[in-house]
């Protein structure tokens, strides 16, 4: 017999703790609507998935070039940091890099091959 009632009161105390728990869910949530608190999440996580490339400033920084400055020139800095920090073992320095060289190529590239087309027109 006392088992039962202990076995009432266990299944009674947990439904009770149950609803509490899903109300005071639902008022958080209704509470982080009313807050913004969702828009600035989704605001954030659009903000992180944007920011994977590279910004050409960034990217210049990085190579310690300018916007004047020729492609064989960001090639040779390239180069030169790339090897250094493959013998030094940082790969994230050396990836940034390299992404930094990426992002510069979108810049430079079509210009000089643009310019070599109009030197030997096909």
């Amino acid at each position: 017999m006392a088992g039962k009632i202990i076995a009432n009161l266990v299944i009674l105390g947990s439904g009770v703790l149950l609803r509490a728990v899903t109300q005071a869910y639902r008022q958080a949530i209704i509470n982080g609507m009313k807050s913004g608190v969702g828009q600035e999440v989704a605001n954030n996580v659009r903000k992180a998935t944007l920011s994977k490339t590279m910004s050409i400033q960034e990217a210049r920084m990085i190579l310690g070039v300018d916007d004047k400055t020729s492609w064989d020139e960001i090639s040779q800095k390239f180069e030169n940091l790339y090897e250094r920090n493959e013998k030094m073992g940082s790969f994230y320095i050396q990836s940034k890099v390299l992404r930094a060289k990426e992002a510069l190529e979108e810049v430079h590239v079509p210009d000089e091959q643009h310019h070599q087309e109009d030197q030997h027109p096909s």
